[in-house]
């Protein structure tokens, strides 16, 4: 993981994050000047940032909004106090409302991002300064460690570049805390034929079947925000018993993101929360799925029955989907 050290400093007031990347300083720069490649990794798991407004001068401001997968928003704002390209910027960081106005009451932070070349590729040296202890306490009360960590743990895959990163590894689980899992597969297909496959039934039929012998019996999808869906399997010359899974639509911003809760069919197991992202480089479409369980042992038990070699399974078969589309 990119992120090595992260040290509060009460006395000097301080947060420091660092972080190595096997990419030079050019590279690493480009990332975090450019909004577009900002999106991909500023918002921790399940909070992805936008920034609708980015104004890379000195003076300017950017103004940046991070969703939860139930749609809640928080917003934040950046000052551009300094820029030493490619070396680093400084901004006056403050918790905003959606117009990017400070909010009352809240921390302001000046922030110090340090990038310098390293025998490997690059390093990056992140310095939060606070005006008092309070604030300080404060942020890192609100999760500021763990998110910054989350966050810039998801770097590597933007500055390496989508199909050097993910092509060719298959289908990938990562256990990134007690109750989530994020799994990643690169799909041979543009993004918005991928946003497709997952909400259209008759092509969901043709590849969300998990190993050979299942077939998707039942597949109803409504993929409006408050819309249900209903899935059922059914074997066809395998053992086995049919068995379902239902749920609803908290968030759909097409063909980019929906989240949705996922409940087995029949039983009294509780429902997890799917948040679903693409993300389209080069023709080719990065599906992220983080996955939300209630708690460490239904986490442990899903992951048991073979989830990842299932959902290979699927994802090869879209492949030829898509190509076929």
């Amino acid at each position: 993981m990119p992120v090595t050290d992260v040290t509060t400093d009460a006395e000097a007031l301080t947060m420091t994050l660092t972080a190595e990347f096997a990419a030079p300083v050019e590279r690493l720069w480009n990332a975090f000047t450019d909004p577009g490649q900002l999106e991909r990794f500023w918002g921790p798991p399940g909070w992805p940032a936008s920034f609708p407004r980015f104004d890379f001068t000195v003076g300017g401001r950017a103004v940046y909004a991070m969703t939860s997968p139930r749609g809640e928003k928080s917003f934040g704002s950046w000052e551009f106090i300094d820029i030493d390209q490619p070396r680093g910027f400084t901004v006056l960081d403050n918790f905003a409302n959606e117009d990017g106005a400070p909010l009352d009451g809240m921390p302001a932070m000046r922030v110090v991002f340090t990038f310098e070349p390293t025998d490997t590729g690059s390093r990056m040296v992140n310095v939060s300064h606070f005006a008092s202890a309070d604030a300080l306490e404060q942020v890192v009360a609100f999760g500021a460690v763990e998110g910054s960590t989350l966050a810039l743990n998801q770097l590597d895959r933007v500055l390496e570049g989508l199909r050097s990163y993910a092509a060719g590894k298959g289908t990938q689980t990562e256990i990134l805390d007690d109750t989530h899992v994020r799994i990643t597969r690169l799909i041979e297909g543009p993004i918005d034929l991928v946003w497709r496959a997952h909400h259209e039934p008759e092509l969901l039929k043709q590849w969300m079947l998990g190993p050979d012998g299942w077939r998707l019996d039942v597949c109803e999808v409504d993929p409006a925000v408050g819309g249900r869906y209903r899935y059922e399997w059914e074997p066809v010359g395998v053992e086995g018993e049919r068995f379902g899974f239902d749920g609803e639509t908290l968030l759909s911003e097409a063909p980019r993101r929906a989240v949705t809760t996922e409940h087995m069919t029949g039983t009294d197991y509780p429902s997890t929360l799917n948040d679903l992202s693409l993300y389209e480089e080069d023709g080719a479409t990065l599906i992220t799925l983080l996955i939300e369980y209630p708690d460490k042992e239904t986490r442990d038990m899903v992951l048991a029955t073979g989830m990842t070699e299932g959902m290979e399974a699927s994802y090869a078969r879209l492949e030829g989907v898509l190509a076929a589309v």
